[in-house]
């Protein structure tokens, strides 16, 4: 009886401590060493290497040339046209301008010019009737004006030439001297610049001219409309 009461508790110890193992962390197999376990977390943790790229761009920048107009302010020049006189016929005209740039957009601009006038219907069907002597016929006008360029951009040659324009609006007030008298005058119109170069710039313009006239017997708003091309610098 004590030999087999001993192999039944030998045989229980035995069950027991393969039990045991189990709960502890199984079998050796299934161990991993402390060095491996390092190793992994520091190969885990290296920088992945950046594949290299499938297509390396290479744009050449190209030389841009901006459009400047000169610093200077002051613009001067002179023009040369046709001038409506009414009743009186169209005849040439030529002046003088000089404007100050305010701003991008506002100037002034002082105008001087001179024309002078033909004869009237009544004159040429008259023979030798004259209302006005050579010296009465001219026709000299003065005018301060204000200025803004409405329309700014550019104007192109061909496809590798493009120049500074301006389309701009005019109205002020003068003095005309005409068959004698000294008149008020109110000009208003509108032009075109543009300008080749930095400094030089090209005007077409058109302006009405009123004021009142008693000339031919009955006081009227008479309107004299000139078209003129005109040269400017700065400075």
């Amino acid at each position: 009886m004590e030999s087999i009461v001993r192999v039944l508790l030998l045989g229980a110890a035995a069950v027991l401590v393969q039990g045991c193992a189990s709960m502890r962390g199984g079998s050796a197999e299934d161990f991993t060493p402390p060095d491996e376990v390092a190793a992994a977390a520091a190969a885990a943790e290296e920088p992945t290497e950046i594949p290299p790229r499938v297509i390396d761009p290479q744009v050449e920048r190209r030389e841009v040339k901006v459009a400047r107009i000169e610093a200077e302010n002051i613009e001067v020049g002179v023009n040369y046209g046709a001038l409506s006189i009414e009743d009186f016929g169209t005849n040439p005209v030529y002046g003088l301008t000089a404007a100050y740039h305010v701003t991008e957009d506002v100037f002034f601009q002082a105008a001087y010019g001179r024309s002078k006038a033909g004869r009237t219907s009544y004159e040429t069907l008259g023979g030798d009737v004259e209302l006005l002597t050579d010296a009465e016929r001219r026709f000299t006008y003065y005018s301060l004006s204000l200025g803004y360029n409405l329309l700014p951009g550019e104007v192109y040659i061909g496809r590798s030439l493009a120049m500074n324009s301006a389309l701009y609006l005019l109205g002020g007030l003068g003095s005309t001297k005409f068959a004698g008298d000294q008149r008020f005058t109110m000009n208003f119109g509108a032009g075109y610049r543009i300008l080749p170069t930095d400094w030089l710039a090209i005007h077409i313009d058109v302006q009405d001219r009123v004021f009142q006239s008693d000339l031919l017997g009955r006081d009227k708003l008479t309107n004299n409309i000139s078209a003129q091309l005109g040269v400017t610098v700065f400075f």
